[in-house]
């Protein structure tokens, strides 16, 4: 084998005399590689629904995390409220469980509408809930784009939520606590 410029090579013992044979067919076979069935539909593959999320978190209208943590708490939902100039945000202790919480919460706030963010493998997803049920899909990117510094950090694992001041955990609070929070929270 010869080089454009008519010379020949340098031969390494690394180097492999590459033929390739008329027939692929006995390559498949000697391999096992003979069953793969290639898909028409590749789409599934970039399909990040079907991951579990490392994050979610929920962001709501809630002026303050203590009422949120109590309406979480009556609902079942385990999260770790965080304020935020936005608004109090529900960090889902199960991330597995994001849709279900994201739904528990929409519903109890009723009509306003909350936004449930997930981190799936590096990707984030934003997605409108109002009333218990999914609204729309939004880009993530606009999503963030003026969100405080926190959601960010806790969004992208920089920041741990219990080192962020002022949260208040769903977790053990009791029925009567939830209900004397959310009391003192309406008369504010």
């Amino acid at each position: 084998m010869s080089t454009p410029d008519g010379t020949t090579p340098e031969r390494h013992d690394d180097d492999r005399d590459l033929t390739v044979p008329d027939d692929l067919s006995a390559l498949t076979e000697a391999d096992g590689a003979g069953d793969v069935v290639v898909p028409d539909d590749l789409s599934g593959l970039l399909d990040g629904a079907a991951e579990t999320p490392s994050i979610a978190l929920v962001v709501t209208q809630v002026a303050a995390p203590e009422p949120l943590a109590a309406a979480c708490a009556i609902a079942n939902v385990e999260v770790d409220a965080v304020p935020t100039s936005v608004g109090a945000v529900a960090v889902l202790r199960d991330p597995a469980a994001a849709e279900a919480g994201a739904a528990a919460i929409s519903q109890l706030l009723r009509q306003l509408p909350v936004v449930l963010l997930t981190r799936r493998e590096g990707q984030i997803a934003a997605v409108r809930w109002v009333n218990g049920r999914h609204d729309d899909d939004l880009p993530a990117g606009l999503v963030l784009a003026d969100a405080p510094a926190v959601l960010e950090d806790l969004l992208l694992g920089s920041a741990d939520v219990a080192d962020v001041p002022g949260v208040v955990t769903s977790v053990g609070m009791s029925r009567w606590q939830a209900m004397r929070a959310l009391a003192r929270g309406r008369k504010r």
